[in-house]
């Protein structure tokens, strides 16, 4: 079994302890970051659940804990690049489902050091180099980030829900 097995079943390994992209277990589902970095800091919330297909598969409660786990990734992700590139400027949150099958959700920041034909368009608009190059991978480099991510999603889930 090779290092990279975990891709080919990203939820299982996360439950299993092997996904190496896991940040923090929330409450219906994993918090990632990307394996690929072109946005520093993006990160996504996977379901705990692989035969989850779309957000309306889950039972009404399931789903409003999905998307205030989605909330919380995403407020974590602001905080956390925010402190660490003062170019930051916002996140972008979506559900697409286009190419993996499962339920996720992308949390993406936004900064004003992109380029000015990107930086007001959808991020799938990026050249291939930054979703395939090793440039962009997910690596070491990366682990400051992946800690303030961290630090950030438990500091808000010990504050608890919101009043």
């Amino acid at each position: 079994m090779s290092a990279d097995d975990w891709r080919g079943d990203r939820i299982g390994s996360a439950h299993r302890g092997a996904n190496p992209t896991v940040l923090r277990r929330l409450t219906a589902g994993f918090a990632v970051i990307g394996d690929r970095q072109f946005l520093p800091g993006y990160s996504v919330l996977l379901t705990d659940d692989p035969a989850v297909t779309r957000l309306s598969d889950l039972p009404r409660p399931r789903r409003g804990a999905y998307l205030a786990d989605t909330e919380r990734l995403a407020e974590a992700v602001e905080r956390a690049c925010a402190r660490l590139d003062p170019a930051f400027r916002r996140v972008n949150i979506e559900i697409l489902g286009n190419t993996d099958p499962y339920l996720h959700a992308h949390v993406w920041p936004r900064y004003d050091w992109e380029p000015a034909d990107r930086v007001g368009r959808p991020v799938w608009l990026y050249e291939e180099e930054c979703w395939r190059g090793e440039r962009h991978a997910l690596g070491p480099r990366h682990d400051a980030l992946r800690a303030a991510i961290g630090e950030e999603l438990d500091r808000l889930g010990a504050a608890g829900p919101a009043a």
